[in-house]
């Protein structure tokens, strides 16, 4: 079993910056797991964010994130970071952290087995 645990989230205004966090433990990860972040806004379907290698060397990113998040890790057994800058009322949703037990990252949701239970980020105009 994995558990993942987020943290960071609130209510910002635009323009704003935040950083979550997740905390990743459990017997079942290990350091080869490939990490995410995903969200789901009002009324939405729950979309890929970003992503990180098991070994933090490669990152992908949705386009409309992509030059204003940064996601990192140091190794598996420090959080993964999404550093958000220049919040955007689009960008208000729940945050969820994901886990693979591979090396390589995914877009997709059904490929990541191990889900946190979110963290809420309310962005104001």
């Amino acid at each position: 079993q994995v558990q993942l645990v987020e943290s960071g989230g609130g209510m910002v205004q635009a323009g704003d910056s935040l950083r979550l966090s997740c905390a990743a433990s459990g017997r079942d990860f290990s350091s080869t797991y490939a990490m995410a972040w995903f969200r789901q806004a009002p009324s939405k379907e729950r979309e890929f964010v970003a992503g990180i290698t098991w070994n933090g060397d490669s990152t992908a990113y949705t386009d409309s994130v992509k030059a204003r998040f940064a996601i990192s890790r140091d190794d598996a057994k420090k959080p993964l970071y999404l550093q958000m800058n220049n919040l955007q009322p689009e960008d208000t949703a729940v945050y969820y952290c994901a886990a693979r037990p591979n090396f390589v990252v995914r877009t997709t949701e059904r490929d990541y087995d191990s889900w946190g239970q979110g963290t809420r980020v309310t962005v104001s105009s």
